[in-house]
């Protein structure tokens, strides 16, 4: 390939490739996978390399680059970065409309257009001729911080605009400088991904998607920001391109590359004639909360025309053409009207608070956990306490604070009981956990909660056959222990409530079908204390068999990835117990089937710790884990002195750095498909 034609290849690539990240980022429709997008940024990569003459700043090879910055620096904005004034209910928005119309000449057409209040970080984009220059917070308003290095990680964000799409008397306009602004934000599943990585490295979960958008923008490294899967969605635009009403404001944001909920698969704004329609879209948007990709806390409803948006000013630091009409707090008080507790799988008791019902975030909440004893005691909570309570999406409620100065002298202390509420048996704490245990290992509500564990998503995954079914099967004595489910029949099944003749076949059906499972799985769902499923991962590859593992000791445990003496301990406690071996012989006499891994060739990598950094071109992050188990290696996600190898891609960042520290051989992909044979 001479050079004209790897300039001609260069150009055609990064126009694809920008073509799919509207699709993808814009409108959510994407038309090729991330692993074919991947190839063609590679192919784009390896060009550049090759003719570095035609690199140019909005290459989408730019997204990540650049050495960690010191400090940021102050940005001025253009014009002021404004807050919106919230109101909470039909009666404070009819409020706010009518304080507009005394400021408004009689006989004005007033529309609304509507959008979803994202929750996440507003940020100021400035481009000049087409070109991403400047990306800086809100800040005071006035003044925000430069984190455009950061801001070019984000993928929904274009580091060039598509001016051409505009009308042509606007073309000229945009080359000489325009500025968008909109919310920094992460997706939920992203959110939630970055929470197991901090939990699996011992460090902090973030509170929310807000906060964790926030502490990734603010990063001084760009490549920490870039493996925070961040995402952007515009609503406003400073810059004068011909635009009267805030609609087409979205619609030419869209035009040129931004993502602003006008249109697509992800169409979210509405056009509303009067406040009736903004409080049918208020309760649209609201049922459909839970359902989207990422947080909301309410809707925002602009003054549609322009021209009366502009004349109706500002009071404060908020506009008066537009109003944050939020969805009812997540944050509640109520008394608490007593404290029972729950059993666990594993026979820990759970204490419960049983509230005075309040609405939280849309539904009714009549109880909230407590954790512990310990967490009692550090609330200083009694029964008949006001207190507040906090509920975010579907998670389970907590108390978070209590109010001393409501007490009417008449609360009671709570006391952890000293026998099994369920089966009478001896309650106890041990000595440096928080937990009490039920000492009977056979008490009825630890077995049932262990059948719920066992037939669980993550588990043995049986369809329909959930908490309710198990209760029914277990109160008929149906079932006793976990072992018994796959002796069940249609005919027993037949003669239950809630069970036709269908659907007993279709339950048996399901049974039937899950008795493939792997070994992995499989030890999942014993519910052994501490074993989660990464763990459960580590025991399979390191065991290779149920019967090994049953037989295996300390010495052999502690050689397992992270199982430390207490996980060890555990495991070794379980098939100690006959009950427990005499289940697993049940389970396979009844047609389980257990699926051991592949017997793994012994390689260069075998035994090792590795953790992985940087942007990898031959595989995927997965499939590079996958085959560092299937070489008897582990996967780690932090380096320390336990990590033997580091295995780098482009970009590699702090972690690198870190190695090279603590003296840790580090190889590229090359080695280590070299080290795989």
């Amino acid at each position: 390939m001479n050079k004209q034609e790897a300039k001609s290849r260069i150009e055609k690539l990064k126009r694809e490739i920008n073509h799919h990240r509207y699709l993808y980022h814009v409108l959510d429709k994407p038309v090729i996978s991330d692993a074919a997008l991947d190839s063609l940024k590679h192919e784009l990569d390896i060009l550049e390399g090759e003719h570095p003459e035609f690199l140019t700043p909005d290459s989408p090879t730019q997204r990540v680059g650049g050495k960690p910055l010191d400090k940021f620096n102050k940005i001025q904005h253009f014009s002021r970065m404004m807050s919106l004034n919230d109101v909470f209910s039909q009666a404070e928005l009819e409020d706010w409309r009518q304080r507009n119309a005394k400021l408004i000449p009689a006989g004005s057409n007033v529309s609304y257009y509507t959008e979803v209040k994202m929750d996440g970080l507003a940020i100021s984009l400035t481009y000049r001729n087409g070109l991403l220059a400047v990306g800086a917070t809100r800040g005071d308003g006035r003044v925000g911080e430069d984190v455009t290095q950061n801001i070019k990680t984000i993928e929904a964000i274009p580091l060039k605009i598509n001016i051409d799409a505009l009308d042509p008397k606007n073309q000229q306009l945009a080359k000489k400088e325009i500025i968008v602004r909109g919310e920094v934000f992460m997706a939920t599943a992203d959110f939630n991904r970055l929470n197991k990585i901090q939990n699996k490295k011992s460090e902090p979960e973030f509170a929310n998607p807000r906060n964790a958008a926030a502490g990734s923008i603010r990063q001084l490294d760009s490549t920490i920001a870039a493996g925070r899967r961040l995402s952007f969605m515009a609503y406003d635009l400073v810059s004068d391109l011909g635009q009267k009403t805030h609609q087409q404001v979205h619609r030419i944001l869209q035009q040129l590359g931004f993502r602003a909920g006008e249109g697509g698969a992800s169409s979210l704004n509405s056009l509303c004639k009067n406040l009736s329609e903004v409080e049918e879209y208020y309760k649209k948007i609201e049922k459909k909360r839970s359902q989207l990709p990422f947080w909301i806390d309410g809707i925002v409803i602009n003054i549609n025309e322009l021209d009366i948006y502009q004349r109706l000013g500002f009071v404060g630091k908020a506009p008066r053409g537009a109003v944050a009409y939020k969805f009812p707090s997540e944050q509640a008080t109520t008394v608490v009207e007593d404290i029972q507790v729950q059993i666990g799988r594993t026979g820990a008791l759970t204490p419960v608070a049983h509230l005075t019902p309040v609405r939280i975030a849309g539904s009714t909440v009549s109880r909230a956990t407590l954790h512990n004893e310990d967490e009692i005691k550090r609330l200083d909570l009694r029964i008949g306490d006001t207190v507040i309570v906090q509920k975010a999406g579907d998670i389970i409620p907590d108390i978070v604070q209590v109010l001393p100065n409501m007490r009417t002298g008449k609360e009671k202390k709570f006391n952890m009981p000293k026998v099994c509420p369920m089966c009478g048996s001896k309650i106890l704490r041990k000595a440096g956990e928080v937990a009490h245990y039920c000492t009977n290992k056979n008490c009825f509500a630890v077995q049932r909660e262990k059948i719920y564990h066992f037939a669980s998503k993550k588990a043995f995954d049986i369809e329909g056959l959930g908490p309710k079914i198990i209760d029914q099967l277990y109160e008929n004595g149906l079932i006793k222990n976990v072992a018994d489910i796959f002796d069940l029949t249609a005919d027993e099944l037949k003669s239950l409530e809630r069970f036709a003749e269908k659907s007993a076949e279709n339950t048996i059906r399901a049974i039937n079908n899950a008795k493939n499972i792997t070994l992995a799985r499989f030890i999942y769902a014993l519910g052994i204390r501490h074993i989660g499923e990464e763990t459960a991962v580590d025991l399979a590859d390191n065991f290779g068999s149920i019967e090994k593992l049953k037989k295996v000791n300390a010495d052999a445990l502690n050689t397992v990835h992270e199982v430390g003496e207490v996980v060890a301990g555990s495991v070794i406690k379980y098939f100690q117990d006959p009950n427990n071996l005499t289940i697993i012989d049940n389970l396979i006499a009844n047609g389980v089937n257990i699926v051991n891994p592949k017997t793994k060739k012994k390689t260069a990598i075998t035994g090792k710790s590795i953790v992985i950094t940087g942007t990898l071109s031959s595989f995927s992050r997965e499939t590079v884990k996958e085959k560092i188990r299937e070489a008897g290696g582990s996967v780690s996600s932090s380096v320390n002195r336990q990590t033997d190898l580091l295995l780098y891609g482009d970009n590699p960042g702090s972690k690198y750095e870190k190695a090279k520290t603590l003296n840790i051989t580090t190889i590229s992909e090359s080695e280590f498909l070299a080290m795989l044979k």
